[in-house]
């Protein structure tokens, strides 16, 4: 039995974490010395006596192969960190999972680029169409969507890039075979045949609140930088971007209006310079074009963003397109309520369909 298997083994043993296994993997021994290791030699390598003496008892080669034969019958596959087909990116972060289990394509773990795009569970309409346009117009351009399949923006994000025939991962905070949240069941089965879900936790390990930061770091991990699309300043996805800054990978923030609770995270993460500010998806891909030739005339597309309009933008528009008018003005037109006016205006501008002039005076472009 191989070194990668018994780190498998290791892996798949409940109470034996990161940390453990990176002090079993240092030993100078080698792996296949722990089918005969005592507990005493295990300790002298930091190991807890609890999890030393429940090594010692359960890992055996036929334990790991009954475990190995359970994703086997459900089609899961793994990769650890010794292995080639392990995404590149990730195993240069602090702490890279030691296993990694999928299902799917595992190869588009290594595909360049993989752009993250994460956000609040609860949107507004106005972060659920800018993460839904933004996946789907990186997708067209070869871009592997990443998220993490949470409601909410994740979700978006991962539909964006699928109904532009896009490739794109989602990282699960569960185990491989545990949906969650159960209401993306149909998503879930669609990534896995046109995509790749990935996950670090074995199967049936259930969704808990202290897996998903963990979780976090593996969206970061695997990709060249990481786009915020709407965060309240609690979000999760504040820390995913706070793990893309430690990685030294880019970080976007797409901005909302200013009063909006959603979108505090990020403008906090623009104040502090720790995010580009972006508002179409070439300030993402102009940062790449050196190194993966995503030049703008080898996508021959536009922007959907500037193709599409809501229905709602779209009653704004028209006002717009009569003469210039200043926010009041269409305020009291649109009968809009004004913070919801505030982001139905944001969101054109994104999509470059207007321009605001001084003095809240809007002109269409």
């Amino acid at each position: 039995m191989d070194d990668r298997l018994v780190l498998f083994g290791l892996h798949e043993m409940e109470g034996i974490g990161w940390d453990t296994i990176k002090h079993i993997v240092n030993r100078p021994q080698g792996m296949q010395t722990l089918f005969g290791a005592s507990r005493q030699d295990l300790e002298r390598f930091s190991v807890r006596t609890d999890r030393a003496d429940f090594i010692v008892r359960q890992l055996t080669p036929s334990w790991i192969e009954s475990r190995m034969e359970q994703y086997d019958r459900k089609g899961i596959g793994f990769v650890t960190i010794w292995d080639e087909e392990y995404p590149p990116l990730l195993r240069e972060t602090p702490a890279p999972p030691w296993v990694l289990y999928y299902r799917g394509e595992i190869g588009l773990s290594q595909r360049q680029p993989l752009i993250a795009m994460v956000g609040t569970r609860v949107p507004t309409a106005y972060g659920k169409n800018v993460a839904l346009s933004f996946a789907s117009d990186l997708a067209k351009a070869g871009v592997v969507v990443v998220s993490g399949m949470a409601r909410g923006i994740d979700t978006r994000c991962h539909e964006g890039a699928l109904s532009a025939q896009g490739k794109t991962i989602a990282v699960l905070g569960s185990g491989i075979d545990v949906v969650y949240p159960r209401e993306n069941r149909s998503l879930y089965e669609q990534i896995c045949r046109d995509g790749l879900v990935l996950s670090e936790y074995p199967m049936q390990t259930q969704a808990r609140p202290g897996l998903f930061p963990r979780r976090n770091r593996i969206i970061a991990g695997l990709t060249l930088g990481t786009v915020v699309v709407e965060a309240d300043e609690d979000s999760g996805s504040l820390i995913t971007a706070g793990y893309a800054v430690n990685m030294n990978r880019d970080v976007f923030a797409i901005p909302g209006p200013i009063r909006s609770p959603k979108s505090q995270g990020t403008l906090n993460l623009l104040k502090k310079g720790e995010a580009k500010l972006t508002t179409v998806m070439e300030d993402i891909l102009e940062e790449y074009e050196s190194w993966f030739g995503l030049l703008r005339h080898t996508y021959n597309i536009k922007s959907s963003a500037s193709q599409q309009r809501t229905p709602e933008e779209d009653e704004i528009y028209r006002l717009i397109a009569e003469k210039p008018v200043t926010f009041n003005e269409l305020l009291a037109k649109s009968k809009c309520e004004f913070g919801h006016l505030h982001s139905v205006l944001l969101s054109l501008t994104i999509k470059k369909q207007i321009e605001q002039l001084p003095g809240s005076t809007y002109i269409i472009i």
